[in-house]
C-alpha cells in the first residue's frame, strides 16, 4: 500500500511555469494519515538541479510553520512527511486541502523562490453523523399528497467521494426521501409524503433514514425519525412561495429588514391566526444573526454580516395556526451576501532570511535577480473591490516580479555593494479597484549582510623609514595601518612579518610586528658597519573566510652614528708607534711622510682631520685634511737622529671620535726623494672662490657705491685743488698698480717662518720661485704687510699664475730671479709723486693705507691654512702641484 502511494505521488507531480528567477510552483500529493518518512516528493530532480555542480547548493524554507508536517532535506530538496496529517483538522470541509509552502534555493551564487503546493488526499476515515439518534415529526392527517418535511442534517468530515452520497429510507409505503444539495454543497433530505394519511387507521410511524458516504468500502450513519398524525385541523397556513432568494448588503445595519414572509389561512378565530418561527433544527449561527417576527413575519438582521466570513444562509421558515392539531408549512429563504468594497487590502511579506516582517537581509555577494521577500496582498472584498495593484517605490536596485498567482517577489536588478549602501528604505503600496480605492502602504528595510569581498588597504605600498643605529632592543620604530571596509570579523586586520633573510640572518631577529596594531619594534641594535638598510614584507589579513591580504613593504634605512673611532691604516703601527726613514738633508717642505686613516662610519663622521698633539722640536707641519706631515725647516745635524712626534686623527661627528699614533722619524743617508719636495700652486677655482667669496655683499657695495659716488667726487676735487703744495718725508720702496701693493723684504734662506702652528691647508697656496746655485740669503720673494707687534710673516698671492713674470735683479754679487706681477711699474721709485694724498703713487696716501689694511686682513684670515715652503738648496728644482679645495676634507685614506 505504502508503495502504491509513493508511486501515486510521483505520478502526480506537477511543475509549473519555467525555472527562472521569475519563480516556480511545484505541486505534489500526499494521502492523510501516511506514516512519518513518506517521501513526497525530489525538489532538486524535478527542477533538473544538480547539487553535485554547486557544492553550497541549499533547500531551506522561508518560514518554519510547515515544518512539523513536511520534512525537507537541506541538500538536495527531498520531501518527506513528518508527522501524521489529519486532512479534516487542517482543512476541515474544504474541498482542497493543500499546504503551501515556500522555499529558497541557493545555488550558483543565487537565491531563487520555489512555491511547492502539496495536496492532502481524502481517506474515508469517517462516517455520516445525524445530530441525533432520534427525532419527533408530527404531520396532520389531511396534509396532501406530496408534502415534504425537512429532516435534520447529517455531518461527514470527509469530502468528495467520501462525503456522503446518499438517504435511504427503509420498507415505508406512506413516506418517501428526497435529497437535495444545498448552497454550500451539504446534502439535505426530505421526507415525502406519497401517499394519503389516515388517522383512524394508523395514528404513528417509525422510519429509519440512512446516510451513506462514496467510501470505498462505504460507510454510513442513522437517524430514527418518530412520526404522529394528528387529527385533522380544516385549513393549515399556506406560504406565497415554498422558497425566496433575497440579496444583502454586507454593510446592512442592524434591524434592517431583509424579506416579510406572509402565510394565509382562511380560518377564523384562533384557526386563523398564523405565527412564524425557524423551523426545527435551524442552527444556531442563523439564530444569532438573524431574527423573525412571529406575527408579522418580517426577517430582521440581528448582527451585521460580512460576506468575506460567509456569502450566503438558508433560512428555514414555518408558519402554524393557534388552533388544535395545527400543521405547520415551511418555507426556505436563500440570503446571499452582496459584496461591498469596505476592507483595505492587506500586505504580508514574508522575508529570505529574516523572522520580521518589516525587514529582509542579504548578502552583498547575491547575483543579479536574486531573490529578496516574497510579498502577497489580500482583499477581503470580491470582484473588482477585491483585485489589488501592488507597486514598489524606494529604489532602482530592487523591482518587484511575480512570483505565482497574485504573490510577488522583491528580486536585485544590480549587484549591490555594503560598503557603497548597507541599508534600502522601501515603500511598498497595494491599491485595490473599488469605488473609492483604498490604499495600503508599508515601509520594508533591506539590510545588505557583509561579504568578506574587500582586502585590508595600507595608505602607500612602500614606506620609508629612518632608524638610528644601536637603537635598544624593543624600541619603537613605525606603525603601519591597513584598513578594511568590511564589518565584523570581516573588517578586523591582523599583521605579520613575512620571514627572510638580511646578509643571512632572518628578518625576525631584527624587527617584530605587533599583530593587533602593526606597530613595528626593533628586536636588537641595528649596525650601520654591517646592515645599512633592511628591507621588510608586512602582511595585514583579515577575519573573513576566506580571509584576504595585501602585503605593504617596509624599507628601514639605518642612520649611521658617530660609534666609530678612526684608526691609522699608514703607517702600520705596533703598540701605537711606528718608525720612519727620513733623509739626513731633507729641506724644507719635504714631505716626510703621508698619514692615512680610515674610519668605519659613514658621511660626516668617517671625514677625517689630521693634527700634530706634540713636536718637541717645532720641526713638522701636518695638512690636516691630507694627513701629509712636511718639515718646517732645513734638517740639520744638531736635530738629532731620531725626531719623535705625535699625531691625532679625529672624525667629524656631533661628538669627535679620534686616535693617536707616535711617530719616530730615524734620520738616514738616504737622499730626499724629487716627487717629495712640492712647491703648491693656487688653484683657478680657488682663486674664484677668494674673489667672489663676498658676491652676497656686492649688492650691497654697488648700492652703497652709487650713493657715495657724488661724495668721491667731491673728495678728489679737493684733492686735485692741493696737488701743487709740496709734501715731504721718505717712503719705503714701493710699487702702486692697478691690482694691489708690495715690497720687497729679504728672506733667510734657511727657514720658513710661518708662525708657530704645526698644521697647515692645502686650500691656499703661496707661490716662491727661486733659481740659485748655493744657499745665500739675498733672494727676495713678495710678501704682504705684516703687523708691527708680530715678526711672522705671511706668503698670499693676489694674482694668478699668467699674472706674474720673472725679474733678474742685481744682488751685489748675482742676479736673484724675482716674480713680478706689474711690468710697467717703477718698482725702484721712492720719490713722492707731489699729487698729494689722493695719488696712488704716494705713499702716504689714504688709498694706500687703507689697501695695505685690506689685504693685512686678507692674509691673517687665510694664514692658518696655508703650505708654508722655506728656501731650497740651488742643487734641487721644485715642481707645482695643485692642492684641495679648502672646502673639501679627505675622506677614509
Amino acid at each position: 500500500m505504502e508503495v502504491t502511494k509513493i508511486l501515486v505521488s510521483l505520478s502526480f507531480v506537477v511543475i509549473i511555469s519555467v525555472w527562472a528567477a521569475s519563480g516556480t510552483t511545484t505541486k505534489y500529493y500526499t494521502y492523510e494519515e501516511d506514516a512519518p518518512g513518506t517521501f513526497i516528493g525530489n525538489l532538486s530532480m524535478d527542477l533538473n538541479i544538480d547539487p553535485s555542480e554547486d557544492p553550497n547548493t541549499s533547500f531551506r524554507f522561508m518560514q518554519e510553520g510547515n515544518s512539523s508536517l513536511i520534512q525537507m532535506r537541506k541538500s538536495d530538496g527531498v520531501l518527506t512527511v513528518a508527522e501524521r496529517i489529519d486532512r479534516e483538522s487542517l482543512c476541515q470541509r474544504s474541498p482542497q486541502c493543500l499546504i503551501a509552502a515556500d522555499v529558497v534555493v541557493f545555488t550558483k551564487e543565487k537565491f531563487d523562490l520555489i512555491h511547492i503546493e502539496i495536496h492532502v488526499r481524502d481517506i474515508n476515515d469517517h462516517a455520516p453523523l445525524f445530530p441525533r439518534d432520534e427525532t419527533q415529526l408530527e404531520i396532520s392527517e389531511d396534509v396532501s399528497v406530496g408534502a415534504r418535511f425537512p429532516l435534520e442534517v447529517a455531518s461527514d468530515l470527509d469530502v468528495g467521494a467520501n462525503y456522503i452520497q446518499s438517504y435511504q429510507l427503509l420498507h415505508n409505503s406512506h413516506f418517501g426521501i428526497e435529497v437535495r444539495s444545498g448552497e454550500d454543497g451539504e446534502k439535505v433530505a426530505q421526507l415525502v409524503l406519497v401517499k394519503e394519511l389516515d388517522r383512524e387507521l394508523e395514528d404513528a410511524y417509525t422510519l429509519l433514514v440512512t446516510a451513506s458516504d462514496g467510501g470505498s468500502p462505504p460507510k454510513s450513519g442513522s437517524v430514527t425519525v418518530h412520526v404522529k398524525i394528528l387529527d385533522s385541523n380544516d385549513n393549515s397556513p399556506q406560504f406565497e412561495h415554498s422558497s425566496l432568494k433575497v440579496e444583502l448588503q454586507e454593510d446592512a445595519p442592524v434591524g434592517f429588514l431583509l424579506v416579510k414572509v406572509q402565510a394565509f389561512d382562511p380560518d377564523h378565530g384562533v384557526n386563523g391566526e398564523v405565527r412564524y418561527d425557524f423551523a426545527e433544527g435551524v442552527s444556531e449561527e442563523i439564530k444569532s444573526t438573524f431574527d423573525i417576527d412571529p406575527i408579522s413575519g418580517a426577517v430582521t438582521i440581528k448582527t451585521m454580516v460580512d460576506f468575506e466570513t460567509r456569502k450566503t444562509y438558508e433560512l428555514n421558515i414555518q408558519a402554524h395556526d393557534l388552533g388544535a392539531n395545527s400543521a405547520p408549512s415551511a418555507c426556505v429563504v436563500i440570503v446571499d451576501v452582496v459584496d461591498v468594497n469596505d476592507n483595505a487590502p492587506e500586505i504580508k511579506i514574508k522575508p529570505m532570511t529574516s523572522t520580521s516582517e518589516e525587514m529582509a537581509y542579504i548578502t552583498e555577494a547575491a547575483a543579479v535577480e536574486s531573490f529578496v521577500a516574497l510579498i502577497s496582498t489580500t482583499d477581503r472584498d470580491s470582484g473588482a473591490n477585491g483585485y489589488v495593484r501592488l507597486s514598489l517605490h524606494g529604489h532602482d536596485h530592487f523591482r518587484l516580479q511575480q512570483a505565482y498567482g497574485d504573490t510577488f517577489m522583491i528580486v536585485t536588478t544590480a549587484a549591490l555593494d555594503r560598503e557603497k549602501i548597507s541599508e534600502y528604505n522601501l515603500t511598498v503600496v497595494a491599491e485595490d479597484l473599488g469605488s473609492p480605492p483604498f490604499k495600503t502602504f508599508m515601509q520594508y528595510t533591506i539590510r545588505v549582510k557583509d561579504e568578506n569581498d574587500n582586502h585590508p588597504q595600507f595608505s602607500k605600498p612602500v614606506y620609508e623609514i629612518s632608524v638610528m643605529e644601536n637603537k635598544a632592543p624593543g624600541s619603537y620604530i613605525t606603525s603601519l595601518v591597513a584598513r578594511d571596509p568590511d564589518e565584523g570579523a570581516n573588517g578586523k586586520v591582523t599583521y605579520k612579518l613575512v620571514e627572510d633573510e638580511v646578509e643571512g640572518v632572518l628578518l625576525s631577529s631584527f624587527l617584530s610586528v605587533d599583530s593587533a596594531s602593526g606597530t613595528l619594534y626593533a628586536i636588537r641594535p641595528f649596525d650601520y658597519e654591517n646592515v645599512k638598510q633592511i628591507e621588510v614584507a608586512i602582511q595585514a589579513t583579515d577575519g573573513g573566510s576566506p580571509p584576504l591580504s595585501s602585503t605593504a613593504l617596509v624599507k628601514v634605512r639605518v642612520v649611521d652614528e658617530n660609534d666609530n673611532a678612526p684608526f691609522i691604516t699608514h703607517p702600520i703601527l705596533i703598540n701605537g708607534s711606528a718608525d720612519v726613514l727620513l733623509p739626513y738633508n731633507a729641506p724644507a717642505g719635504y714631505i716626510a711622510l703621508r698619514v692615512k686613516a680610515r674610519d668605519m662610519d659613514d658621511g660626516v663622521n668617517a671625514e677625517l682631520s689630521y693634527s700634530i698633539t706634540e713636536d718637541k722640536l717645532m720641526l713638522f707641519s701636518v695638512n690636516k685634511n691630507s694627513g701629509e706631515v712636511v718639515l718646517k725647516h732645513n734638517l740639520m745635524q744638531e736635530h738629532g737622529d731620531v725626531l719623535e712626534l705625535n699625531v691625532a686623527v679625529s672624525d667629524h661627528g656631533r661628538t669627535p671620535l679620534s686616535c693617536t699614533g707616535s711617530i719616530r722619524f730615524v734620520v738616514s743617508d738616504l737622499q730626499p726623494l724629487e716627487e717629495q719636495i712640492v712647491v703648491i700652486l693656487e688653484t683657478s677655482e680657488e682663486k674664484n672662490e677668494l674673489v667672489w667669496s663676498d658676491e652676497a655683499s656686492l649688492i650691497v657695495i654697488v648700492l652703497l657705491g652709487v650713493g657715495c659716488a657724488t661724495l668721491l667726487v667731491a673728495i678728489v676735487m679737493v684733492a686735485l685743488s692741493r696737488r701743487n703744495v709740496p709734501r715731504g718725508g721718505s717712503i719705503s720702496k714701493m710699487e702702486c698698480g692697478s691690482t694691489g701693493y708690495f715690497k720687497k723684504s729679504q728672506l733667510p734662506s734657511h727657514s720658513i717662518d710661518s708662525s708657530d702652528s704645526h698644521s697647515f691647508s692645502g686650500g691656499s697656496t703661496t707661490v716662491t720661485e727661486q733659481i740659485s746655485s748655493s744657499r745665500d740669503d739675498s733672494s727676495f720673494s713678495y710678501e704682504e704687510e705684516h703687523s708691527r707687534d708680530s715678526d711672522n710673516k705671511v706668503f698670499q698671492p693676489l694674482f694668478n699664475k699668467a699674472s706674474f713674470e720673472p725679474v733678474a735683479i742685481w744682488q751685489g754679487d748675482r742676479y736673484t730671479l724675482q716674480m713680478s706681477g706689474i711690468r710697467s711699474t717703477d718698482q725702484t721709485s721712492v720719490k713722492d709723486s707731489g699729487k698729494g694724498d689722493s695719488d696712488c703713487n704716494d705713499s702716504d696716501s689714504d688709498a694706500s693705507g687703507e689697501a695695505n689694511r685690506k689685504m693685512t686682513t686678507t692674509s691673517y684670515q687665510r694664514a692658518n691654512s696655508l703650505f708654508h715652503p722655506g728656501p731650497m738648496d740651488g742643487a734641487y728644482r721644485t715642481r707645482e702641484i695643485p692642492t684641495h679645495a679648502s672646502s673639501a676634507h679627505v675622506g677614509n685614506g
